[in-house]
C-alpha cells in the first residue's frame, strides 16, 4: 500500500476505517497504540468523536504528510459534515500564516513589532463554518505543531473562557502530538525507500 490511499473495499465497508487500520504495517508499535489511543474517546478524555476527528485533520493538515492527510481526511469525513471539516481546513490555513508571523513578532524581541497592525486578512475566523470551540482546538492543535508560543497561549485562554477543560485541552495537543510524529515517521519512511 502506498501509505493511505483507501482500498475501494474499505471505502463501502462503511465501517470506522482508523487511519491506524490503513497505515498500520507502515507503523512502529508504540505509534500504532498511541495513534490507535488518541483516535478514541477512551483516548482523548474530554473530547467528543467528531473533534477528535476533526483535531486529527487539523493535526494530519499541519504535519504535511499527503498520504496521512488523506487518510485522516476519510476518518473525519465520518464524523463531520463538509462545512466543518472546511472550518477545521480554515483553521489550518490561518495558523499556517498566524503561527509564523506571531512567532516572529514574539521571538525577535522587539516590542515595535506588536503594535503595528498585522494587515493579514483573518475573516473566516468571525464565521469558520463549524463551532467555534472546535474552531479552537483546531488552531491549538496547529500552533502546537507549528511550535508558536504566542498562540498557544491565546487560543488556551480563550477555550479555558469558554469552559473548555484542561483534559480536552491536553487531549487535542496530545492528538497533534501523535498525529505529527505520525506524518514524520512517514515521511522518513519514504525517503528511506
Amino acid at each position: 500500500m502506498d501509505g493511505g490511499a483507501l482500498s475501494s473495499r474499505q471505502q463501502d465497508s462503511g465501517h470506522d476505517a482508523r487511519p491506524t487500520q490503513i497505515l498500520a504495517p507502515r507503523l512502529r508499535k508504540d505509534l500504532r497504540l498511541n495513534l490507535d489511543s488518541v483516535l478514541s474517546e477512551g483516548g482523548a478524555p474530554g473530547l467528543t468523536q467528531k473533534q477528535i476527528a476533526l483535531m486529527a485533520l487539523a493535526s494530519a493538515i499541519a504535519s504535511r504528510h499527503g498520504p496521512l492527510t488523506q487518510a485522516v481526511a476519510q476518518f473525519a469525513s465520518q464524523h463531520a459534515d463538509g462545512a466543518e471539516l472546511n472550518g477545521i481546513r480554515a483553521a489550518a490555513a490561518m495558523m499556517a500564516m498566524n503561527n509564523i508571523y506571531y512567532r516572529f513578532t514574539h521571538l525577535v524581541g522587539n516590542e515595535e513589532f506588536s503594535t503595528l497592525r498585522t494587515g493579514l486578512r483573518m475573516n473566516v475566523m468571525a464565521n469558520p463554518g463549524g463551532s467555534k470551540i472546535d474552531f479552537e482546538l483546531a488552531s491549538l492543535a496547529v500552533s502546537a505543531i507549528n511550535g508558536c508560543g504566542k498562540c498557544m497561549e491565546s487560543h488556551e485562554k480563550t477555550l479555558r473562557k469558554h469552559e473548555v477543560s484542561a483534559q480536552a485541552i491536553q487531549s487535542t495537543v496530545r492528538i497533534a502530538a501523535v498525529v505529527h510524529a505520525v506524518a514524520v515517521t512517514l515521511e522518513q519512511m519514504d525517503a528511506a525507500a
